[in-house]
């Protein structure tokens, strides 16, 4: 992942960014990190990092996350989905120098000492905790690590669903995203385009390939629409690189 920047008054511009097919965790986690750092560098506040591999574990990935972000400031707190989950942050994560605390724990979670805010895997039980100090928090930097918050019927449906994404969900930055499709993925890193890649089912082009790019996020259909003249074109069907892919990223995370 590579940036072209300049300066202008004092103030850091954003030129390009350029990404390459995240070939490990670590490299995913790598781009996350460097998308954080442009994203906080042109004054963004609300991001959303969210590496959607099946089955991965929210500690290690956010122990990697946070040591490799350009420290966010003296006092940054981050919170977890329960008392447990901190607990155990804190006995694994010696190298980490920030306040870890479940969601809950503390009658008053935002001070004005406070730089900054990482939340851990919020599930839709604690949006609303998420919300209210996200509010608190001001100007200064929330980050929303791998959130949970797919259950509509936690978090809502109909107008209450609706209103929850107007006030809140809708402006949070997807800062980084990676989501894998049955045979490539959905990438987006700040701030760059939403791109598809696609690997080929023929050995001799295994790499996976940029195949559009887009500011908007794609829809299903679009996505769909993306897809088909790449899957019309071959003939020869092959087992599931996402098979092989889930196993690849599940032996990195165990």
């Amino acid at each position: 992942m590579r940036f072209d920047l300049k300066v202008e008054t004092g103030l850091i511009v954003l030129l390009r960014c350029e990404i390459v097919f995240p070939d490990s965790l670590e490299t995913a986690i790598s781009q996350a990190a460097a998308a954080t750092q442009a994203a906080i560098a042109a004054q963004q506040t609300r991001l959303q990092i969210e590496i959607a591999i099946p089955e991965l574990k929210p500690l290690p990935v956010a122990q990697q996350y946070l040591s490799q972000i350009p420290r966010l400031g003296q006092t940054v707190k981050v919170f977890f989905s329960d008392t447990g989950a901190a607990a155990l942050a804190r006995h694994q994560w010696p190298d980490v120098f920030y306040e870890l605390r479940g969601i809950e724990e503390l009658m008053e979670p935002v001070h004005p000492e406070d730089d900054a805010f990482v939340f851990v895997a919020p599930t839709p039980v604690e949006v609303g905790k998420v919300e209210e100090i996200c509010n608190r928090a001001g100007e200064r930097v929330c980050i929303l690590l791998n959130p949970r918050l797919e259950d509509i019927s936690t978090v809502g449906i109909g107008s209450a669903g609706r209103h929850l994404r107007e006030r809140f969900l809708n402006h949070i930055e997807p800062c980084y995203f990676f989501f894998p499709l049955e045979r490539g993925a959905l990438i987006r890193a700040y701030p760059g385009d939403w791109q598809v890649w696609w690997a080929p089912a023929e050995p001799a082009e295994s790499e996976y390939q940029l195949i559009a790019s887009q500011e908007q996020r794609p829809s299903g259909e679009e996505l769909g629409q993306i897809l088909a003249p790449m899957m019309a074109t071959e003939q020869v069907h092959k087992p599931s690189l996402f098979a092989n892919m889930q196993q690849f990223w599940k032996a990195l995370t165990q």
